[in-house]
């Protein structure tokens, strides 16, 4: 059930219903929107009417939520949540935090920029440098990788997360990487600014849940042969779980066709906006797993609808330990970027 409130409802209102909620055997999730305040009450709705519900202090009108997924739903919020990434670090006292923090799902475009994987200090310094230069507001590489072979490289683990620490501190960019099991999730947390899932644990329920009980955003990849209800229904796991900054990102799925790694569904991101308030992002990197391809398919996701891109960058993809055929050089990154710029202007966005 959703509970909405008057225009100017008091805090104490809000904080009685969510009481009356709890008592009741709900688990009341609050959000505060620009004009309205709204509850999301999940549980047996059974045990009480809508009738009741609004006889609470300060409720306007109850709405049933129909969707499955209750929380990820457009039914409890119409606009696009804006998420902020930045801010890590005050778990581990040898990392400082992020002193900005970048807005997610606004005016806006977010571009997460960076190495598809960590491969030593001097690397992740040059590429953070750059693609800050270029205009992105946020650095992705993976400290931990999931390889399809045991004999590909996996990552630096640990001492990828301290280069990337470092890499923020001098850049100032917030960090983006992925978490592979529920048990890694504090050590990420502790250096990264949002948690990454990726396309092969998109349904690792176990470690959606672990990253649902952290503050830390979390960035979902649709699953390569997910559906949509089943992709949102993962990151509903997430925010049931108590972590309420969940973004969204496209990045292909698995087909027949060979002239690419995926097959970008470009299409899933205004259907996921029109399902649901979370940010979407795209991401033409894995979306193609052609670096000739990457470019006009960044275009695309701006023009489709994405609040962010993803995109992999590297100083010299020809050398690159993971996922080299699929990334951009920073001088093609710099480019890029500047014949976004007036793309993003044409669909209403900023870059």
């Amino acid at each position: 059930m959703i509970l909405v409130f008057r225009p100017g409802c008091s805090k104490d209102e809000v904080a009685e219903a969510e009481q009356q909620l709890r008592g009741l055997g709900f688990q009341p999730h609050t959000l505060y929107g620009v004009e309205r305040t709204v509850i999301a009450a999940i549980g047996d709705d059974r045990v009480t009417t809508k009738e009741h519900l609004e006889t609470f202090p300060g409720v306007e009108r109850v709405l049933p939520i129909l969707a499955p997924y209750k929380l990820a739903s457009k039914e409890i919020r119409p606009e696009t949540s804006v998420f902020e990434i930045g801010g890590a670090g005050p778990g581990c006292p040898t990392v400082k935090p992020t002193k900005s923090k970048v807005p997610i799902g606004g005016k806006k475009l977010a571009v997460i920029a960076g190495p598809c994987s960590v491969e030593g200090r001097e690397q992740i310094l040059e590429v953070a440098a750059a693609v800050k230069d270029a205009g992105a507001c946020a650095l992705r590489a993976g400290a931990f990788k999931p390889r399809t072979s045991p004999y590909q490289f996996q990552g630096l683990m640990e001492e990828g997360l301290e280069y990337l620490a470092e890499a923020r501190e001098r850049t100032g960019l917030p960090i983006v990487t992925e978490v592979l099991t529920p048990t890694d999730v504090h050590l990420v947390a502790k250096y990264a600014d949002c948690l990454q899932i990726g396309t092969r644990n998109m349904q690792n329920y176990l470690l959606l849940k672990a990253c649902g009980e952290v503050k830390t955003p979390v960035l979902l990849k649709r699953g390569m042969s997910a559906k949509l209800e089943e992709y949102l229904l993962a990151a509903e796991y997430i925010l049931t779980s108590g972590n309420p900054n969940v973004f969204l990102c496209e990045r292909g799925i698995r087909t027949f066709e060979e002239h690419v790694r995926n097959t970008y569904a470009l299409t899933t991101v205004p259907a996921l906006k029109a399902k649901t308030h979370l940010p979407v992002l795209a991401d033409p990197s894995h979306g193609t797993g052609v670096r000739a391809y990457v470019a006009p398919m960044t275009k695309a996701s701006v023009a489709c609808g994405a609040d962010g891109l993803l995109l992999e960058v590297h100083p010299d993809p020809s050398k690159a330990l993971t996922d080299g055929q699929q990334t951009i050089s920073v001088k093609e990154f710099a480019q890029l970027m500047k014949e976004l710029k007036p793309l993003a202007e044409a669909v209403g966005r900023t870059i």
